[in-house]
């Protein structure tokens, strides 16, 4: 049955299906082509692991993800190693790394990176190598994924950003329910920053290098005098245009206090202006 025949409603009722079957159930013989449709809509931009909101809320849409939790409960494993002997790779076969052709307009330069299936991906994306992207991302158009980079399950990144050598854009596949990591657009992550646990980082913010980013993180405003957590199911949310880097704050009490010691903690020194982008304009002469 092709894919336009089924269409979405279906093809979420069948993958719902599928999830619920009680562990050992044999594998179904439609599950490798079911997970396939929901592959192609991901990797078009159909269908997308997380939304935004008419009022800018993120929200997982969770019968996605648990399509992807069907792909990897029925999969089995596969020799996916390139010709020549060069490599060896054993994964699922249902997430197989995705092949990519000049009509993609996609920058993949040589040195080792992957792309599993799944992902969206934008034209004019560049790919430094090696970095990785799991299944379920999103990756924006003119955005840049630099060397030792991981983007991690269901991340979605918006448009022209840049992901430094060695940061690592959380995955979180599971709860279904959960948001994953989102980075909007114009976003610039510096290297071996960590956004990890459902943050959220607003449009045109600047991570200095060395930023973390968790739900136990709080981030201290020293523009606005805030102090920004996440709460509840409210993730942590980095405001727009935020420039933010590592800080500490002292121990106040106890023997930790006695030592002097203090705790990481990221804080906003600034909002970004003309000044901030002149300094990261020379990006462009690099895609």
């Amino acid at each position: 049955m092709s894919l336009a025949g089924i269409g979405v409603a279906a093809l979420e009722a069948r993958l719902d299906e599928l999830f619920a079957l009680p562990q050992g159930t044999e594998t179904p013989r439609d599950a490798g082509r079911v997970v396939n449709q929901l592959l192609e809509l991901l990797e078009s931009g159909t269908v997308r692991s997380a939304v935004r909101g008419d009022d800018g809320t993120w929200r997982a849409v969770p019968w996605v993800k648990r399509g992807i939790l069907v792909a990897f409960r029925f999969g089995k494993l596969a020799d996916l190693s390139p010709g020549g002997d060069a490599f060896s790779f054993v994964d699922k076969d249902t997430i197989p790394p995705q092949r990519f052709g000049l009509e993609h307009g996609v920058r993949i330069v040589p040195g080792g990176s992957t792309i599993r299936r799944g992902v969206y991906v934008a034209p004019g994306v560049v790919c430094m190598p090696p970095m990785f992207v799991n299944v379920g991302s999103y990756i924006g158009a003119g955005t840049m994924i630099d060397s030792h980079a991981l983007v991690g399950s269901c991340a979605q990144l918006g448009a022209r950003c840049h992901i430094s050598a060695a940061a690592q854009i959380g995955g979180v596949l599971e709860p279904v329910n959960a948001s994953p990591v989102i980075v909007e657009d114009d976003v610039i992550v510096g290297g071996n920053c960590g956004v990890y646990e459902g943050t959220v980082v607003r449009a045109r913010a600047v991570l200095a290098a060395g930023v973390v980013l968790t739900r136990g993180t709080p981030v201290y405003d020293l523009v606005r005098e805030s102090v920004y957590r996440a709460r509840g199911e409210a993730p942590l949310e980095i405001p727009p245009g935020a420039v933010v880097v590592p800080g500490a704050r002292a121990v106040k009490g106890g023997w930790g206090a006695g030592e002097g010691l203090s705790l990481q903690t990221p804080v906003i020194v600034k909002y970004r202006d003309e000044k901030t982008d002149l300094a990261t304009a020379l990006e462009a002469w690099l895609r």
